[in-house]
């Protein structure tokens, strides 16, 4: 009785795995989906200065035949912030993603911004690399020991 109850069993395993497994045709490409097309998909800060500007700019432009809607873009972590055009891009058109790295982190770094959009690849990662040097350190000064006055 157990190996009847273990065969159905086994059967009906093997019947909802075969029927999980039909293939889909994928959603056809679209060929006049918006696409970017950057100027660099990696801005490089260098090796900068502790606080220096936390700004750099991703130019790319629209060269597919619809309007190019980025409808969101995130940072790696909370030291990397992305500003992108909420208007439409149209064909054509050209735009900056402006980002923003909190350079007053000390050492090396490599983050990633997503975009989200509506072009032919819906996400999109560009990334920013750099270096934030520490600051000077101080020269010290030798101390003066003060000696005990003579009575």
């Amino acid at each position: 009785m157990k190996k009847a109850i273990l065969s159905i069993g086994l059967m009906l395993c093997v019947a909802a795995a075969v029927n999980a497994q039909e293939t889909t045709t994928p959603n056809p490409v679209n060929p006049n989906a918006p696409k970017f097309k950057f100027e660099s998909e990696v801005v490089d800060y260098g090796t900068i200065e502790h606080n220096a500007d936390p700004y750099r700019e991703f130019k790319f432009k629209n060269i597919g035949k619809e309007p190019l809607i980025i409808s969101n873009a995130v940072g790696s972590c909370g030291c990397t912030t992305p500003e992108w055009p909420k208007e439409p891009i149209k064909p054509g058109a050209s735009a900056v993603i402006k980002v923003r790295y909190a350079t007053d982190r000390v050492g090396s770094f490599e983050k990633t911004v997503t975009l989200t959009s509506n072009a032919d690849t819906p996400s999109k990662v560009i990334k920013i690399k750099g270096v934030v040097k520490p600051d000077a350190t101080p020269v010290a000064t030798p101390s003066v020991t003060a000696t005990p006055a003579e009575h």
